[in-house]
């Protein structure tokens, strides 16, 4: 017979049911973290990391020697240390004898094995493959010569790995940060082939699991990850990361509002004069629900000028005269094209070419070039055109991302008698004819792959002319290659520096580029997402989220 009693007990036996029901199903809940990806993710192997769009998720899967950390110090990683001879020619890593490959098909029984020494020589060795990798040219410095047993990697034991090199170089160790010297297991090149690229397997706080090109990338905890935080609890905390492919950036920030992202990143991925301020913030509109990050990026927007006079139209253009480059420089204001056009995003380049976020950036020491017409002036009529007569039109090559931005340095440089030109290309187009030397005067950029200057100022030195080198400016100054080469061999950050701004100091009058602005890295993040880094290289670090 059922009885009142009957019916209290089943009914409190239910609650404590569906309570617990309940509890298990939010244990259950995956914390995953999820951002979209505007660009074409190629690959997945750390050996193709050429661009962001591949290096971010590669990040999450693999690591290597070394790490970089937000203020740009180099930190170890699977090398728990390591030293570098007093010639600098010698490079030791002492390994962490922790570290295992993800469980994955490749391997017997299916089961990660520890990282040994003699992976780090298969990993760095196939680098050297153009076919396989663009980082060969970082590679010049490996000594491979009899010396080395023409191998330049060496495998001292499982744990103590060695790097040899044919000259000093003081870059190195920031090199090494780059996605490209990851550590990947040679039964997985063996097993996957080509298809490596989408079958990754690394060491990284994340572990691959599945890739709908065009669609998405998902990947899921790594629970033998080796580091851990303060507290000596294991990372990453995230159970997974889901990455999408919405090329309509509208679209994006719809998902974004509905909770599908977690972040979003970079000012083209939204409506910048929708979301923020004329000083770049957050409007209010927005602020209860997401937070801004912002920090200089190692990346310097510019516009070149080719001054290789072996060439026809350079030898006939006015831009062959100092006077006429740095009345260029002049003639426009930076900051208003911060403040207007780029809605207050990056930083005016009034500090030569190497950007904000880099150790010889001083302001103070280094002046470039500001707004001032009086000088304009000057500088034209010592150039022997007064007032801009006859003074050649000039034509500025640029992809169509760039148009609005040149149309206000066309505006101003034609209120103070320089005429110029837009020719709006393809950015392909623009890429093989710059690298050619077909224009005299292009818009570029420049981002800094490691957290170093030399990044930078090797665009300036003269044994890197284009198309087999990175001076598409052709500039060649002999005491700019002599502090270049010395600083290449400095055992100190503050010899380094002092050679870096002098560097600056000569590129600014010789004025071979018009520095534009330094760019900055934007986000927008959900404010259910904490512990997210922000650095000024634009890597995207995961393993210390939380959800």
């Amino acid at each position: 017979m059922f009885t009142k009693t009957n019916y209290f007990v089943s009914i409190f036996f239910l609650i404590c049911f569906l309570a617990c029901k309940d509890h298990k199903e939010q244990k259950e809940i995956k914390k995953i973290f999820s951002y979209n990806e505007m660009a074409v993710v190629t690959s997945l192997d750390p050996a193709a990391a050429s661009n962001f769009e591949n290096i971010w998720p590669v990040n999450q899967i693999f690591n290597g020697l070394v790490q970089m950390d937000d203020e740009l110090n180099v930190l170890p990683s699977i090398a728990k240390k390591f030293s570098i001879s007093s010639d600098g020619l010698v490079y030791t890593f002492d390994l962490r004898t922790d570290v295992f490959f993800h469980a994955n098909p490749c391997f017997t029984k299916g089961e990660g094995r520890k990282v040994i020494a003699k992976d780090f020589v298969f990993s760095f060795t196939r680098l050297f493959d153009s076919k396989v990798s663009s980082a060969t040219t970082l590679l010049n410095c490996i000594d491979r010569s009899e010396k080395t047993n023409y191998k330049g990697f060496e495998a001292i034991n499982d744990s103590t790995f060695k790097i040899h090199l044919t000259k000093p170089y003081s870059a190195f160790l920031n090199i090494l940060t780059m996605k490209y010297f990851s550590v990947v297991p040679h039964e997985a090149i063996d097993y996957y082939g080509e298809s490596f690229r989408t079958n990754p397997v690394g060491t990284g706080p994340f572990t691959f699991k599945k890739w709908e090109e065009g669609t998405r990338i998902i990947l899921q905890k790594n629970p033998n990850y080796f580091e851990r935080d303060e507290k000596n609890e294991r990372l990453p905390y995230l159970d997974g990361v889901n990455i999408s492919f919405i090329k309509d950036r509208e679209t994006a920030f719809m998902e974004l509002l509905n909770g599908k992202f977690d972040m979003l990143s970079g000012a083209d991925a939204f409506n910048t004069m929708e979301v923020l301020t004329r000083d770049a913030e957050l409007k209010d509109t927005y602020q209860k629900r997401f937070y801004l990050q912002k920090t200089t990026f190692l990346k310097t927007d510019y516009i070149g000028i080719l001054l290789d006079e072996k060439i026809d139209y350079v030898k006939n253009s006015p831009l062959r005269l100092k006077a006429i480059r740095q009345a260029i420089n002049y003639a426009f204001d930076r900051e208003k094209l911060v403040k207007f056009i780029r809605n207050g995003i990056g930083v005016p380049a009034t500090c030569g070419f190497i950007p904000k976020g880099m150790r010889s950036y001083n302001p103070a020491l280094v002046k470039g070039y500001y707004y001032d017409p009086n000088k304009v002036k000057q500088l034209l009529a010592e150039a022997g055109y007064p007032n801009g007569e006859n003074l050649p039109e000039l034509v500025i090559h640029a992809a169509d991302n760039f148009k609005e931005a040149l149309e206000f340095i066309q505006s101003q440089l034609g209120q103070n008698n320089i005429k110029v030109q837009i020719s709006i290309e393809k950015p392909s187009v623009l890429k093989q004819a710059v690298n050619a030397c077909e224009y005299n005067l292009f818009k570029k950029s420049w981002v800094g792959d490691y957290g170093d200057e030399e990044n930078f100022m090797n665009l300036f030195y003269s044994k890197n002319f284009a198309p087999q080198g990175v001076n598409y400016f052709h500039y060649n100054n002999p005491k700019f290659d002599d502090l270049y080469e010395k600083a290449l061999v400095a055992t100190t950050d503050s010899a380094k520096i002092d050679l870096y701004q002098k560097m600056e100091m000569l590129i600014i009058d010789d004025a071979p580029v018009i520095p534009l602005y330094y760019d900055e890295v934007i986000r927008i993040v959900d404010k259910n997402i904490s512990g997210l880094s922000i650095n000024p290289m634009n890597l995207l670090n995961l393993k210390t989220v939380r959800k």
